[in-house]
């Protein structure tokens, strides 16, 4: 059971899912949005090289809607 929730965690997101989006969301969220796995997306946002605008807020990282649904052509 738990290997199927994450084979379907993995696989990204639907476009409905992506365009019911917040302004912003976790990083985890992000990273399963571009196909990444949670140490890159985490490594990248601490480069600064993640491939979309992430807010550090406090200890946490956010990344902001509008560029995630840019960078994947789902820009209104």
């Amino acid at each position: 059971m738990r290997e199927t929730a994450a084979a379907e965690q993995s696989k990204g997101m639907a476009r409905e899912e992506l365009l019911a989006l917040p302004a912003a969301v976790d990083l985890d969220t992000g990273n399963r949005a571009l196909g990444l796995g949670r140490s890159k997306g985490y490594e990248l946002a601490k480069r600064g090289q993640y491939p979309c605008k992430v807010l550090r807020l406090g200890r946490r990282y956010r990344v902001v809607t509008a560029d995630l649904l840019s960078l994947l052509g789902l820009a209104a």
